[in-house]
Formats: C-alpha cells, structure tokens, sequence
C-alpha cells in the first residue's frame, strides 16, 4: 500500500478480513484486485467519441481560412 491507514482503519479492515476468514494482506490485495477490476470495467464501457453533427461540421467549415 502506498499511503498508511489509521488505527481506526486498520482495525475496520481487520473485522472485515476476520469476518471473511482471511488476514489482513490477503485481504488488502484482495480488496485492491477488485478495485482494479472495477476500474477497468468502468474503462471498457467508456463511450467512443462520436463523429461532430452536422451543424458543428458546418461551423467549423465555416471558420477555416479559404
């Protein structure tokens, strides 16, 4: 992990690690892995850039030097 927890959080993720039957580091890893994971599900559903409409090809059209 790159930035330190608090006791506070410290003691909150060993509960949950403890609740889920895992130590502490595999339940850091875990929890970053699916972080991850839902970052780049987020990536992959991103929309592609649409192709200008017809009004804003007019316009820049329009403002090109001849």
């Amino acid at each position: 992990m790159t930035r330190k927890m608090t006791d506070a959080q410290l003691d909150y993720e060993r509960k949950r690690a403890a609740k889920a039957n895992m130590s502490l580091d595999e339940w850091l890893k875990t929890k970053e892995r699916r972080a991850a994971e839902a970052a780049s599900a987020v990536a992959a559903t991103a929309r592609p850039e649409k192709k200008p409409g017809l009004l804003r090809r007019l316009i820049d059209r329009a403002h090109k030097p001849i």
